[in-house]
């Protein structure tokens, strides 16, 4: 989708040495690049049932509010350590450049519930498959993930594949 990818820059060795960061930022100062995105995100998931939407901290949460919004779902962050004030599901999950934890109030949701994951960009698929197994923990059922940007070459699909379906904006 040209109309995405001519707002999301390239910035070379980011956060390290390596690393080539997808800066969407750009995307989002663009009302119609913005509203495109939110459309190609949630567009797969109508008629699905989605009754809320998680996204991971930190641009997880500008999409998935969004997103949320978009399907008239609720939404439920998915948070660093030490963020949420009350008994929380943790999980573990390896990066692209190194390792990390999320976290979800144990009481984010009831089980049952139909719940589409959403986040930024899909890489090595750690952090969704992290998100993913917070859900479950809890009970919920993975309706989707969503996500703005996927680098292919990574295959962090794959990593994903047990989820159900996923899909996004861009894929590189």
């Amino acid at each position: 989708m040209k109309q995405l990818t001519d707002l999301i820059r390239d910035v070379p060795d980011f956060p390290k040495k390596g690393i080539v960061f997808k800066d969407f930022t750009p995307l989002l100062a663009d009302a119609a690049g913005l509203a495109l995105a939110v459309e190609l995100m949630a567009n797969p998931y109508r008629g699905k049932g989605v009754e809320l939407v998680v996204g991971a901290e930190s641009r997880g949460f500008i999409f998935g509010t969004a997103i949320a919004q978009s399907l008239s779902a609720g939404f439920v962050p998915i948070r660093k350590p030490g963020k949420l004030p009350r008994s929380v599901h943790g999980a573990d999950y390896a990066l692209e450049y190194g390792t990390d934890r999320l976290e979800i109030h144990t009481d984010a949701m009831t089980a049952g519930k139909r719940v589409l994951v959403v986040d930024d960009l899909l890489a090595t698929g750690g952090t969704l498959a992290a998100c993913c197994e917070l859900v479950k923990k809890c009970g919920a059922e993975i309706a989707g993930i969503a996500v703005l940007i996927e680098l292919a070459a990574l295959k962090g699909r794959d990593k994903l594949s047990k989820y159900g379906q996923a899909s996004a904006a861009v894929r590189y």
